[in-house]
């Protein structure tokens, strides 16, 4: 198939060159011109406007945006609409809100435009291993669009989950689970780092060992061992850990449901401890422990 990739960065690039080894043409788009050029390169159709990206793709288009969510999602639809046609689909592949998605799409389906949600994850690995899609939105817009996810998946690993939204919405509870998940790995390797066999165990070898038929084996746990492998005591990364929206997304929406999620809520919450430079919550409770108890204060 022919289509277009908006957004040349660590996913959207190597998605390009992976549909490209699977035979589809693809017409690649960015901000940067160096960028552009190196996708030429390796065979892509360069384009240097949202005009060109339309002139370069024949009725009816396919366009998949990865850009970041919020503004940049509604610009780049805003730039390509008075260039598309009636019948053309756009993809957004990036971590949009769902809520987002559907006002989106209402209102390109108004002017006779199709649009197609797709929750990706596989990071920089997808280049090599494929991605795992969950997509939303009208069933013969992505049966039309299916050759792509197929190229872009592993076998099994691409799913038409419900109308426009589900697709962001099923990829919002999946970074949920996953902040779950990587905190508990992280507390963790921090217990067995701490603990008085700390200098002896090489966490490496914890973590491959857990993988050989555990029942906390995962791919998470295959990243961790080479982690380990690159710097055994983490020593040159430092403990920040930024989140993408979709985890505040994900515990507002179990609240809005009534459903409890405490593992993924403190999950989230510990990540925003990690950015502070000085915990001012934990100078009050020490201060409050030394005043009732007595106990001893650390001075700066």
């Amino acid at each position: 198939m022919q289509l277009a990739m908006i957004g040349l960065g660590r996913m959207g690039g190597n998605m390009v060159r992976r549909l490209m080894r699977g035979g589809h043409q693809c017409v690649a788009y960015d901000r940067s011109e160096d960028v552009i050029r190196e996708y030429e390169g390796e065979g892509a159709t360069g384009a240097r406007t949202l005009h060109e990206v339309a002139q370069k793709l024949e009725p009816p288009r396919h366009i998949w945006i990865m850009v970041p969510a919020g503004r940049p999602v509604d610009e780049t639809i805003a730039g390509l609409v008075p260039y598309m046609s009636p019948g053309d689909t756009i993809i957004d592949g990036g971590n949009s809100r769902w809520t987002d998605t559907k006002r989106r799409a209402a209102e390109l389906q108004e002017r006779g435009f199709n649009m197609l949600d797709a929750g990706t994850s596989g990071g920089v690995w997808g280049l090599k291993v494929g991605y795992c899609l969950m997509i939303g939105g009208p069933e013969d817009a992505f049966r039309q669009a299916e050759p792509i996810f197929a190229t872009l998946a592993p076998p099994d690993g691409y799913l038409h989950v419900g109308p426009n939204g589900a697709g962001h919405y099923v990829k919002m509870v999946h970074n949920g689970i996953e902040y779950g998940m990587l905190q508990a790995y992280g507390e963790g390797f921090e217990i067995l780092h701490a603990s008085e066999y700390g200098p002896l165990l090489d966490l490496r070898k914890v973590a491959h060992l857990w993988n050989q038929g555990s029942v906390v084996r995962s791919w998470l746990l295959e990243l961790a061992e080479l982690a380990f492998e690159r710097d055994p005591q983490l020593s040159q990364i430092k403990g920040y850990v930024e989140d993408s929206g979709e985890g505040r997304w994900t515990v507002q929406d179990a609240i809005d449901h009534n459903v409890p999620a405490p593992v993924i809520t403190i999950s989230l919450l510990q990540r925003f401890i990690s950015r502070e430079e000085e915990n001012f919550s934990a100078k009050v409770i020490a201060a409050l422990r030394n005043e009732f108890g007595g106990h001893v204060v650390k001075r700066v």
